[in-house]
This record gives structure tokens, sequence and C-alpha cells, in this order.
């Protein structure tokens, strides 16, 4: 049986696409920030970049469910919250998808190196930002100018999401420990919830009117999931802040690659 080189390319193409989601899985369980190793897989391999990137969106989504499962116990004494928030999120991961859809592959390439930047460096001060919003436990600092701006960041914040949204999540703690003054464990449940919905929106989005890449999503969902299970089973037995920092290394050094290379 004779295989052309054009079928083996497309096998390995689909081999690393799924390592890549493997590792996303695995690293979102545990660290956050996997979109930094699966997407630049995707545009190494060939896709461009907006397309990488709404393939990316779809085929990770799967991975969100088992962290929004986690939870679900928690989420009705967070009802009222997740009522008030996740219209703003969801019209910010339309908005934010519409953009992307929009773009010319030559402008958002130019941006993605500065995107994977910014999102390294929000995983790099992740931990900071939690002890900072754990000191902010049961202290009533937050007025209504406050709560005001604190929404339109989020806003903000679901906009970015669903344009490209690594790091997302470490923007939304950060804003719901302007908004409210809760556990670190509940805004986590409206963290989960918030970008659920964001990558949700966008997904549905890029679905109906975005050019996705399908045969590479469906091999990639089933590496998110496989990869999130693996995660979930090894929670506690890896340091996820060596994880976390590999990632981050990773991040920025795919970013100076990109601008070397513009």
């Amino acid at each position: 049986m004779i295989i052309s080189v054009e079928t083996m390319l497309d096998q390995t193409q689909l081999i690393l696409a799924f390592l890549a989601a493997l590792a996303a899985g695995f690293i979102n369980t545990l660290a956050g920030g996997g979109t930094l190793v699966s997407f630049p897989a995707l545009v190494a391999m060939g896709i461009p970049p907006v397309i990488a990137n709404m393939t990316n969106t779809i085929a990770l989504c799967p991975g969100y469910f088992g962290g929004i499962f986690a939870q679900r116990k928690d989420f009705p004494s967070q009802r009222k919250r997740l009522y008030r928030i996740l219209p703003i999120s969801i019209l910010g991961g339309i908005i934010g998808s519409l953009i992307l859809i929009n773009s010319k592959e030559s402008s958002f390439q130019i941006l993605v190196p500065y995107l994977i930047l910014m999102a390294s460096i929000l995983l790099a001060v992740q931990v900071p930002l939690k002890k900072w919003l754990k000191s902010r436990e049961n202290k009533t600092d937050s007025t209504k100018l406050v709560t005001i701006g604190g929404f339109i960041l989020l806003f903000l914040a679901s906009v970015y999401g669903g344009y490209f949204g690594a790091g997302v999540s470490v923007m939304v703690i950060a804003l719901l420990g302007l908004l409210y003054d809760d556990s670190l464990t509940s805004l986590n449940v409206l963290k989960q919830a918030i970008s659920f919905s964001i990558n949700i929106t966008a997904a549905i989005y890029f679905i109906l009117f975005g050019r996705v890449e399908w045969l590479i999503v469906l091999v990639m969902s089933f590496g998110s999931v496989a990869g999130g299970l693996a995660g979930g089973k090894l929670t506690g037995k890896i340091d996820s802040n060596i994880l976390r920092w590999f990632v981050v290394i990773i991040g920025v050094t795919i970013s100076i690659a990109y601008f070397i290379r513009a």
C-alpha cells in the first residue's frame, strides 16, 4: 500500500494537533494558559492565524465543561450575579468574535505577538493577583463608580476573550475582585461561568459565520478532553507553579520569535 507524501503530511498535522490540544487541556486544568501552546502549534502547521484562532477556540471548548461540572453545586448561590454578568460577557464575546471574523489575516498576524506576550504576562502575575484578591476578602470598599467601571472593564475583557481568549480568565478574576467582596472560591465560580460563556459564544459565532478546520477541531476536541482528564487526576501531584512558569517561558519565547520574524 502506497501512502502519498500529502496524506502523510495530513496525518502528521492531525497527530500534532491532537498532542497540542492534549497539552493545552492538561495545562488549563493545572495552571491555565493552554492556548499559548495550542494556538502557535496550529499556526506552525501552516494554518492562517485567524482560522487557527477560530479553530482553536472551538476545539478547546469541551475542556471547559469539566470545570463547570465540577463546581455545579456552587452556582445556585451565585444566580443573581450570574444573571447580571452573563449578558455582558455574552455580548462582549459576540463583538470580539465579530471583530476577529472581519479582521484581515495580515492585520491579525501583526497583533499576534503582542496578544501572546500580554497573555504570558497575565499568566505570570496570576499567583500574586490571587494573593491580592485573597487579602481583599471581606473588605467593603466597593463604590458605585468602581462597580460601573468594573462592569465596563469586564465587557472589554469579554471582547478580548471573543477575539483571542488567552489569559482572559486572569482578567476576569481580577475584575470580579473589584466588583464583589467575596471569597476567592465564590469568585472562581463566577469566573468559570463567565469564561465558559465567552468561549462558547465565540465558538458558536465562529461555527455559524467563520472558516474552521473541522477535522482538526474533531481531533483537538478529543485531545483537549483527554488532557483535562489527565490533568485532573494529577492535580496535587504536579507543582502547578512550575508548569505555569514553563508555559510563561514558552509564551514569551514564541512572542519574541514572532517579533523577530515580523
